[in-house]
C-alpha cells in the first residue's frame, strides 16, 4: 500500500502532512490509521486508580494533531472480567461499556471503528460476542486481554474456552485484536510453549479473520522482556516457514518503541518486523494515559527505528484487512 492514500470522508490527506521533523531521520510522515487505541467512561473509570475518562473526541484530537485520519477504538470492558476484581452486575457493566464504545466510535463514523472487549474466560463471553455481532457499531471485531483475564495457554480447560471463542469470532466474521502476553504479576509462564499452543491450538479456529496480535507478543511500555522475544521469535518463525495457520496473522506496534529506546532494543524490534513482513505490521500508540506516547510522539518514537524510509512509509500507510472494507 503505497502513501498516497486519501480517505474520502475525512478533509485530512496524509500526504499534506509530512510536515514535521524527526531529529534523527529528518523527515516525518504521519500513520493513516492508529490500529490501537482505547477509551474509557466515567463509569470504568471510578474503578480505575489515576485514569481519567476519554471520549471518542479526545482521541479524534490526538488524531488530528498527529495528522492520523482513523483510529481503532478497542473497549475496555475486559477490565470488569478480571480476576482480581468483584463486580456488582459484571456482565450488565461489560455490555455497557461496550455499547458506550460503540456509541462514541460512531459520533465519528468516518473516522473511528469499535470493537468490544470481553473476558474469554467468563460464562458470558460466547453470548456477549453474539450479541455484538448483531449491532453494526460493535462487529468490526473483538479485543482479547490474556494479561488482564489471567489466561493461561498451559490450563487446557483455557485453551478449549479459547477455542470457542476464537470460533465465534470466526462464525461472525469478526476480526480479533489480542494482547497475548499472560499475567506478569502472576508470573505466569510465557514464550516459546505457550506461543506453539497459540499457534497450534487457537489459530486453526479462525481461518477466515484476521488476528492481530499486540505489541509485537509483549505488554507494553517498551520491549524488554525476553519471554515476548521468544514468543515473537515462534511467530516469525512460523511466518517464514508459510505455516497456513499464519496467513491472516498481523502484528501492532503500539508502545514497543519509546523516545530513549536503546540501540540494542531498536534493532531487535526491526529484526522482527522484517522477519515477519513489514505488510503484517500496524501503527498503534495504545491508550492516551499516564507515561503512553500520544499518537503523534508514538510514531516519532517508532521512526527511530532502524528501518529504511521506505518501509516506515509502509508501515504508516499499511491499513488492517478489517478496515479495507469500511
Amino acid at each position: 500500500m503505497g502513501n498516497m492514500l486519501k480517505d474520502k470522508n475525512t478533509k485530512i490527506d496524509i500526504t499534506d502532512n509530512i510536515n514535521g521533523v524527526n531529529a534523527e531521520n529528518n523527515y516525518y510522515f504521519p500513520p493513516f490509521i492508529d490500529h490501537h487505541q482505547h477509551i474509557f467512561s466515567s463509569t470504568i473509570t471510578s474503578i480505575l486508580d489515576g485514569v481519567q475518562p476519554i471520549t471518542a473526541e479526545d482521541v479524534v484530537n490526538l488524531l488530528d494533531l498527529a495528522g492520523i485520519c482513523k483510529a481503532v477504538l478497542l473497549s475496555a470492558s475486559y477490565i470488569y472480567g478480571s480476576p482480581t476484581r468483584r463486580i456488582k452486575d459484571e456482565y450488565c457493566k461489560v455490555m455497557a461499556e461496550n455499547d458506550w464504545t460503540g456509541e462514541q466510535a460512531n459520533k465519528f463514523p468516518d473516522r473511528l471503528h469499535a470493537f468490544l472487549s470481553l473476558n474469554p474466560l467468563k460464562e458470558y463471553a460466547l453470548d456477549e460476542i453474539e450479541r455484538c455481532s448483531k449491532n453494526p457499531l460493535l462487529r468490526n471485531g473483538i479485543k482479547l486481554h490474556f494479561g488482564n483475564s489471567d489466561v493461561q495457554l498451559d490450563n487446557p480447560e483455557h485453551v478449549k474456552q479459547i477455542q470457542r471463542v476464537f470460533q465465534t469470532a470466526n462464525k461472525y466474521q469478526m476480526a480479533i485484536v489480542i494482547h497475548l502476553r499472560p499475567s506478569i504479576t502472576k508470573n505466569r509462564p510465557y514464550g516459546t510453549d505457550q506461543t506453539r499452543i497459540f499457534i497450534e491450538q487457537l489459530l486453526p479456529h479462525v481461518p477466515n479473520v484476521p488476528v492481530q496480535v499486540a505489541h509485537l507478543a509483549s505488554a507494553g511500555p517498551g520491549y524488554d522482556d525476553p519471554s515476548a522475544h521468544d514468543a515473537m521469535d515462534v511467530l516469525a518463525g512460523a511466518i517464514e516457514v508459510r505455516d497456513s495457520r499464519t496467513c491472516n496473522l498481523f502484528f501492532d506496534v503500539a508502545t514497543v518503541a519509546n523516545l530513549d529506546i536503546s540501540q540494542d532494543y531498536a534493532s531487535l524490534i526491526t529484526k522482527f518486523i522484517r522477519r515477519v513482513g513489514i505488510n503484517r505490521v500496524f501503527y498503534g500508540s495504545d491508550a492516551a494515559i499516564g507515561d503512553n506516547l500520544r499518537p503523534r510522539e508514538g510514531w516519532k518514537a517508532f521512526c527511530k527505528l532502524p528501518l529504511f524510509k521506505k518501509e516506515l512509509m509502509e508501515i504508516a500507510s499499511n491499513i488492517a484487512p478489517y478496515l479495507t472494507n469500511k
